[in-house]
């Protein structure tokens, strides 16, 4: 499983010229799913996403969390993070297919509000217009393989 996690001061995404979803403070969640990928992974993701200390304390380091600023999630299925770029096309075989991929992004979505977050989220292969203002900018990437 990979995520790009940008800390964002505010996100969105339409499908079809409507609002599917909107944040404010917060991290905008790219989540790719790999074929191999287990429910015990996105646990583990959406642990380290959680508790990712990012956000500024009063001494200007970044040192808390997204509970201590009372941040949410904005969730957009990403399955281009497998994307194999050897040739100037890429290929996506290396992402997993939708019967793996959709109920490991509806747990790391359900594990991330189990620890209380509000979450937001677009729509698994819907074609997604996403929209964020980027804090820092701060954009961290997690792969489960390197955790």
């Amino acid at each position: 499983m990979r995520a790009v996690v940008t800390r964002v001061k505010n996100a969105s995404v339409e499908i079809d010229g409507r609002v599917n979803g909107s944040i404010d403070q917060g991290f905008l969640v790219l989540l790719g799913v790999g074929p191999n990928d287990t429910e015990a992974q996105a646990v583990k993701m959406a642990d380290k996403v959680c508790g990712l200390r990012v956000f500024e304390d009063e001494n200007g380091k970044m040192n808390r969390n997204l509970e201590a600023v009372g941040g949410s999630l904005l969730v957009v299925s990403q399955f281009t993070l497998y994307a194999d770029t050897k040739s100037r096309r890429p290929g996506f075989t290396g992402a997993a297919k939708p019967d793996i991929a959709v109920p490991l992004y509806e747990k790391f979505m359900a594990e991330c509000e189990g620890r209380g977050f509000h979450v937001e989220h677009g729509e698994f292969g819907a074609d997604m217009q996403v929209f964020s203002q980027n804090d820092g900018p701060v954009t961290i990437l997690f792969d489960t393989d390197h955790m």
